[in-house]
């Protein structure tokens, strides 16, 4: 690829479990999760230009704007300021991913951007600096820069190693229902959970890590059913697939994903659930462990 033209993949990513432990006085909560992304993306290509512009195409293009709030533009002004350049790019964003769906597509998008910045505009911040302006962007950013396996707690900052997961296969679906962040951490009312979900082993097997996943949970999978019913039909729709190993909502929904010991049982389950659900956005991806966007 041309040094000119800088291409990042921004792949979804995937809370296997996510425990909400405190509420800071800020406002701020306080997560222990375990974070891994799926090989279903968003591309973000940037390319010189005089000035910043964002174009966006994609499925789901219709559900964005490239105004100045967005968190791709957001992402490029910022970095340019910590490097003490004019931000000049042309960025396009391929949306192939449901937005405002809790598998961090617009944390993803701008951690991408971070990415392919860096190479066009030659940049080599350190690493402290990256991960300062990931957080300023959002929560979930830092994570999605790292693009790596990891548990992640704190607001998001505190980004640990996590042991190697084994082959596995995802079913992700999303509703269609948009479900407000803040209202969900808001509807948790104080039910905060203080065990630390950590583990040192690594899953010898898809059914190992479904057995690890189920004594954990996704604290806030309760309240987005409340706000929004049908994800509780999604997971009941997952559940009732053939050879799924664990259904679980990620982030803040409304995606949720069943887990697959193999590509096959996967396959067939996204079938059966298109067939009955055509209006649901419905994908297969294998679950990586080493996901850094490129």
């Amino acid at each position: 690829m041309s040094p000119a033209l800088q291409s990042s993949a921004a792949p979804a990513k995937i809370n296997l479990y996510l425990h909400v432990c405190a509420r800071r006085d800020d406002g701020y909560h306080l997560l222990d999760s375990l974070v891994a992304f799926a090989d279903v993306h968003d591309t973000i290509t940037v390319s010189p230009s005089d000035d910043l512009s964002l174009a966006i195409g994609g499925d789901f293009a219709q559900d964005l704007t490239g105004d100045d709030d967005n968190l791709v533009i957001r992402a490029a002004r910022a970095l340019a300021t910590a490097a003490g350049i004019e931000a000049r790019a042309a960025i396009t964003l391929t949306k192939q991913l449901p937005v405002a769906s809790g598998i961090g597509g617009g944390s993803a998008d701008a951690a991408a951007t971070l990415r392919a910045l860096s190479g066009l505009w030659n940049l080599d911040l350190d690493d402290a600096v990256m991960a300062a302006l990931a957080l300023a962007l959002g929560a979930d950013v830092p994570v999605c820069l790292g693009g790596r396996t990891a548990f992640m707690s704190g607001i998001g900052e505190t980004i640990a190693p996590a042991p190697a997961l084994p082959a596995a296969w995802l079913v992700l679906v999303n509703p269609g229902v948009a479900v407000s962040t803040p209202a969900v951490f808001k509807m948790l009312d104080g039910n905060f959970t203080t065990a630390n979900g950590h583990f040192d082993h690594a899953p010898a097997d898809a059914r190992e890590l479904a057995s690890i996943l189920s004594e954990r949970n996704n604290d806030l999978e309760a309240p987005a059913r409340q706000m929004g019913p049908v994800i509780g039909d999604v997971l009941g729709a997952l559940t009732a697939t053939e050879n799924v190993l664990l259904a679980r909502m990620s982030g803040s929904g409304a995606t949720c994903f069943g887990l697959y010991g193999n590509p096959g049982d996967a396959d067939r389950a996204a079938q059966s659930i298109a067939q009955d659900r055509p209006d649901w956005w419905i994908k297969t991806a294998s679950l990586q462990t080493d996901a850094t966007g490129a």
